[in-house]
């Protein structure tokens, strides 16, 4: 099983958990708390932010079971509602890009989603690619 801290958003919101990333980011859109992320999947996006040298935008991170229910396309057994996904946007750099980049990230591992304006990513024990 992959390791996934518990953050409060209401108590460590506005703290950094790398040095690019705040809890917030990762925070279901609902504003629910707590707020659960994989210290790999926070790694593997310095690692994206760093090879492009550009800002990274966690568009959705962290999801409630219910939230996730209204999502439009969203598994009910998506990796979001485990802390182990983002879908991300990074400045000046197209999805495919940041895809390609991710699979060499996670040679045989991970979640890669491809998708118009984002790319999904997550840390899953197995591999998963798709376009969306």
């Amino acid at each position: 099983m992959q390791d996934v801290k518990v953050y409060s958003l209401s108590g460590e919101g506005q703290a950094q958990i790398s040095p690019h990333f705040k809890v917030r980011e990762f925070a279901c859109r609902d504003g629910s708390d707590p707020v659960f992320v994989a210290p790999r999947l926070v790694e593997v996006l310095e690692a994206v932010r760093a090879h492009f040298g550009a800002p990274v935008t966690v568009t959705s991170g962290y999801r409630t079971v219910s939230y996730n229910r209204t999502v439009s396309g969203s598994s009910a057994a998506s990796q979001h509602c485990n802390g182990l996904a983002a879908d991300i946007q990074v400045e000046g750099v197209s999805p495919a890009a940041v895809a390609d980049y991710a699979g060499q990230l996670l040679p045989g591992t991970g979640g890669i989603g491809l998708y118009g304006s984002f790319v999904h990513i997550d840390v899953r024990p197995g591999p998963s690619r798709w376009k969306g």
